[in-house]
Formats: C-alpha cells, structure tokens, sequence
C-alpha cells in the first residue's frame, strides 16, 4: 500500500479516504498505515471543517477524521493497563473522535486535535466502566475520577516507596489521606474504590468442568428456594385445597359418608391416634367392615372430583 506522505489536502484527496486504511482484523497494520496519514494544516483544517459544517461534506469530514486516527492510537495507550484489547479501544476512541469532527467549530480559534481530546477519551472511559468488570464501579462523578487516578497514583506511591515494598498492593493510612486531598474527595471514598477495585469477579453459574462434573458456585447456596416466585404460588395453593378446598369437597358428601372420611382421614386424638377404625364405624353403622371401606372409596372419588372443580 503507498501512502503520500505530504502535508497536503491532495494527499487525502482519494474517491475513498477509508480505503487508506487496511481492513479489521490486523491491528499492526492499521496502526502502521493510521500514523503514516498525513497531518492537516491549521488552512486544511479549518477549510474542511467548513465545508462539513456549511455544507455537510461527508468526505471533508473522512479527511478530517483520517488525519487524527494516530491521536486515537496514542491515547488508546494510556488505557492498556486495564486489561482490555487494544482494537477495541481504538475503536471506541474513533467513535468520539468522529462524535467531535460532527461538532467541531472551526471559529473558535481551536484546533480539532484539542477540542477532540474530550470527546475521545470520554468514550474510551465509558467503555471501560462499562466492560472492565461485570459490576459496575464507578457511577458518580467522584467515582470515575477516583477510579481513572486510583491506579496511575498507586504506581507512583510504589516508585516513591523508600523501603523497597513495591509489591505492597493496599493503601497506607498516609497514601489515601495524600490521594483524598489531591482528588478533593473523602478518604472513605478513597477506600471504597480501592476495595472496589482489588476485588474480582465471582461468577455466580459456573459453567461444568472439563470431566463432565457440575461446577459449584454461590448460586447453589445464594438461591432462596422458600421465597422462589413459583414455590410460593404452589404453597399457596395447597394451602387453598387443604382447607377451603376440602371444606368444599366434604360439602358435596351425604352425612354417612361424611363422618367417615372425617374419622378415618381428618380426625386427630390428643395422643397422636387417628379416628375411628373400619371395625369400630361397622359396629356403629351395622354394617361389615367391607362395606365401610367401600362407601369412603366412593366419598374419596366424589371429594378428588370436587377438589379438581375447585381448583
């Protein structure tokens, strides 16, 4: 690929700006070919800063972006400590790069790579709140200018360190007291954000094991199975049928029949005993045993379809 390396606009006059820029996929390629794009004059810059602003020059405003690409590079840089790829930085510092080329005011007397500094690293930052960890941890104001100097001033604690500790990874009493007055915050917030921050992720669900055997997490021990939505509804119920319900059902029986599911099934002595035994029901009724037990199979058939019409 060859590139103009002039300070012209004729080194961007292309039919497709973009087409200077290697496709995704290989990111030394495209910083290579991102930092070999010429720069724009201060007359370049406000020139076409006009002609998107005045006129809406979508090609005014690739050149523009085009010549700050290697500003987005390098202060995606200043990011990599926490852990998240590159491109992806890259492509969240492009997006406010092109947010700022879209607002950029040429009469102000500032330079587009000034005015798209902000822009830039405010979508780096949300980017980073938004992925650095499940949880979010920084959501105030407060927060997020503690949690963007927690770490840069850490490192310079340890490199002031006289004693030689610099694997110490918490704050000393005199590091948060120095750390709350420069950021003009509370020490309790100091602290917070360092606990914030020393924490990892649990996952809560993990995954099974390479063997096939179920992994254990704190959902097996989080979950609250008395107070499941489900399990309430069904308790709930039984408890309708255990005693609305079976008030309904004895309703639907003759007296005979009626006394006799009660003795045989619902009736409790203070001894633990239950009613009456078939035996005891023939002797009273006249009848055998036998035909007891073939009248409160009957009565239970007429209950259980009682309790479905109840239900």
């Amino acid at each position: 690929m060859t590139v103009q390396t002039g300070a012209s606009a004729s080194a961007l006059s292309v039919a497709n700006p973009w087409g200077l820029v290697p496709p995704l996929g290989n990111l030394d390629a495209y910083i290579t070919a991102a930092n070999r794009l010429p720069m724009l004059t201060l007359e370049e810059e406000q020139a076409f800063a006009r002609k998107l602003r005045d006129e809406n020059d979508v090609e005014a405003a690739g050149k523009l972006v085009l010549s700050h690409l290697r500003l987005v590079i390098s202060v995606s840089r200043q990011y990599l400590g926490y852990g998240l790829p590159h491109a992806d930085l890259i492509q969240e510092g492009n997006v406010g790069l092109m947010k700022a080329v879209k607002r950029f005011d040429p009469d102000q007397g500032v330079r587009l790579v000034s005015y798209a500094m902000h822009w830039i690293k405010a979508e780096i930052h949300e980017y980073i709140l938004k992925n650095w960890r499940m949880v979010k941890v920084a959501t105030t104001k407060a927060q997020r200018k503690l949690f963007f100097n927690l770490r840069s001033m850490k490192q310079g604690f340890k490199a002031d360190a006289l004693d030689g500790d610099t694997h110490r990874n918490t704050l000393s009493e005199h590091e948060i007291d120095v750390m709350a007055k420069e950021l003009n915050v509370k020490r309790e917030e100091v602290m917070e954000m360092e606990t914030r921050m020393s924490g990892g992720d649990v996952l809560l669900d993990p995954s099974p094991s390479d063997d096939g055997e179920e992994a254990y997490g704190p959902i097996a021990y989080l979950a609250d199975a008395l107070h499941e939505p489900t399990a309430m509804i069904e308790a709930h119920q039984r408890d309708v049928l255990a005693s609305d319900g079976i008030a309904a059902a004895l309703n639907v029986l003759d007296p005979r029949s009626r006394r006799i599911v009660e003795e045989r099934w619902l009736k409790v002595n203070d001894d633990n005993s239950g009613g009456m035994t078939l035996h005891d029901l023939a002797d009273e009724y006249g009848v055998s045993a036998e035909r007891i037990r073939q009248i409160e199979v009957a009565a239970m058939k007429k209950m259980k379809a009682a309790l479905a019409e109840f239900a």
